[in-house]
């Protein structure tokens, strides 16, 4: 949707720093031209009424995989099945209504939520098993971290060099390296015009939920050259769609980054794994593994500065995916490494990145403040898999468990944070993961509702190094979204999202969440909640000399 040149939003409740009582913003040429009480505003081409909604800066979701959660928002989501026969079951029903021999992609099974089984714990499904409920289709299951992968055998069979590769098993769950074969396979199989819309359902999707800005984490292994650039020439302001700043995430390829389009060589540049797949590298072996493995890192400190070296002599943002403790270790060296080879200033210039940053301690989260680096994570990692009962105890044990995604601890010190989804990891859902941050499991890492809200929004623009992005200021960016608050507004001028106690939080948390009306990018309108009405009634208003509508 195409807005006026000057456009009013009045009748509402502005978060703003300029005026904490602002009731109504002004829009012009894509900037906030104005902001402040209703009975003060200037005239305007266009009015919109916000009866009462309130208006924030929109959020930026600062990791996702685009065309997998387009795929898995049409797909087959495993996310509630409730153990391996669930999962066949789904596998069978989905695959009766696919044309062909098309394969059948599914996202999502989590197998520490299956309920133990005469005390054991469920195993899932073998390569067998899903040729038959697949009806002899290729078959890609990825678990839900994405790290790990259940493959039917014809899958197997249409990728032979996953057997001699890391990672693989012949029951079909596969990880390391012969995931990532498997992987290329299953999804070299959607074409651009499959591809395409799954990215675009991604997009909307995101708009719908707030979203004005998306971080791609791309890279050999997580998806190819043509996914990230496909994605980028779909999305901005002017295809009425979220931005999107891609992350290439090849080591030693800061100049491919560049001319792939994307703002950084970082996003998933694997330093390790992850913990659902019991690849994540630690300091400590697994609790629940058979083999007492501590996992595997995938980059010595060495190729860590070597990639960040690259990186300042050509101007470009580096980063990497590190989740356990001893692949943070890894990655800190290496950036200490770096810091003494460029200088410190220019090292901390960069803004280099890690996401996830999930076991981190005292001294890891001193060389994040030293080194300006920023911290890219997901409090719903916490708050699905965190506690003394879910997936990070029973992999860690309690104690390492409630010391993990220390988000509060790292804002307290000064590490700048960027908050995201890493969807289709998990859902995206911004005001979830800023619930999830104030009510962090451990009370000792929980953050205040404005500086969550900052980290999914502010903290998103300045990882990307748009510093006067994310507030609401005369002559700041107009990109907000508007909002109805069925629980109300709080004293700090957000939305109530302290209701629940702790142990009250997950999918059963009866605190209702914000639900977006509009979001609008750089002055463009690029969500509108029952758009249709709203264009009627603007009709039915021209009357006035004013096109007027509802928010």
């Amino acid at each position: 949707m195409s807005d006026a040149a000057c456009t009013l939003f009045r009748g509402g409740r502005v978060y703003s720093p300029a005026d904490p009582r602002a009731t109504a913003l002004l829009v012009r040429d894509g900037r906030v031209a104005w902001l402040g009480a209703d009975a003060d505003a200037p005239g305007a081409d266009r009015v919109v009424e916000l009866a009462g909604a309130l208006v924030t800066p929109a959020f930026v979701d600062a990791h996702v995989h685009a065309t997998d959660t387009g795929l898995a928002l049409a797909g087959l989501d495993l996310s509630g099945v409730g153990g391996p026969g669930a999962v066949l079951d789904a596998v069978a029903a989905y695959a009766a209504g696919l044309p062909g021999d098309a394969v059948v992609l599914g996202h999502g099974w989590d197998e520490s939520t299956w309920p133990a089984v005469d005390g054991a714990q469920p195993v899932p499904p073998g390569a067998a098993e899903l040729d038959r409920a697949g009806g002899g289709r290729l078959v890609y299951l990825s678990q839900a971290s994405i790290h790990s992968a259940l493959c039917s055998a014809a899958l197997l069979a249409a990728a032979p060099g996953a057997a001699q590769a890391a990672g693989y098993d012949p029951s079909g769950w596969l990880r390391r390296d012969a995931h990532h074969v498997v992987r290329g396979v299953a999804l070299g199989s959607v074409s651009a015009r499959q591809r395409s819309a799954a990215q675009v359902a991604m997009l909307e999707r995101a708009a719908a939920l707030g979203i004005a800005a998306v971080h791609e984490c791309g890279g050999p292994g997580t998806s190819g050259e043509a996914d990230l650039t496909g994605l980028l020439a779909l999305a901005g302001v002017g295809n009425g769609r979220p931005e999107v700043y891609g992350y290439w995430g090849e080591l030693m390829a800061a100049v491919k980054a560049r001319e792939l389009g994307a703002v950084g060589a970082g996003g998933d540049l694997y330093a390790d794994g992850a913990l659902g797949a019991r690849t994540a590298h630690l300091r400590q072996s697994y609790l629940d593994g058979a083999d007492g493995s501590c996992g595997y890192g995938y980059l010595s400190a060495e190729e860590v500065a070597a990639h960040l070296v690259d990186c300042a002599r050509h101007g470009v943002q580096g980063g990497f995916h590190a989740i356990g403790d001893a692949a943070l270790a890894t990655v800190v060296a290496g950036v200490t490494a770096a810091a003494r080879r460029v200088g410190l200033e220019r090292l901390r210039a960069g803004r280099h990145r890690v996401e996830h940053a999930e076991l981190m301690d005292k001294r890891l989260i001193a060389g994040f403040v030293e080194h300006g680096v920023v911290a890219s994570m997901q409090p719903a990692f916490d708050r699905l898999w965190g506690g003394e009962r879910a997936m990070y105890a029973q992999r860690l044990g309690v104690a390492r468990a409630l010391g993990s995604n220390p988000m509060g601890a790292m804002h307290g010190v000064g590490v700048a944070l960027a908050f995201g989804s890493d969807s289709p990891v998990t859902p995206l859902d911004p005001w979830g993961s800023v619930r999830a941050a104030v009510w962090h499991h451990n009370p000792a890492y929980r953050m205040g509702a404005r500086a969550a809200f900052a980290a999914h929004t502010r903290g998103g623009w300045r990882a990307v190094h748009r510093d006067d992005e994310g507030v609401l200021v005369p002559g700041a960016s107009a990109t907000f979204a508007v909002w109805d608050t069925p629980a109300g507004v709080a004293e700090n001028g957000l939305p109530v999202l302290l209701a629940a106690q702790p142990e009250e939080r997950g999918p059963q948390d009866p605190t209702p969440l914000p639900r977006c009306r509009r979001t609008v990018l750089r002055g463009r309108t690029i969500f509108q909640a029952g758009l249709l009405e709203a264009e009627q009634a603007a009709g039915q208003a021209e009357r006035f000399g004013v096109k007027k509508e509802e928010a």
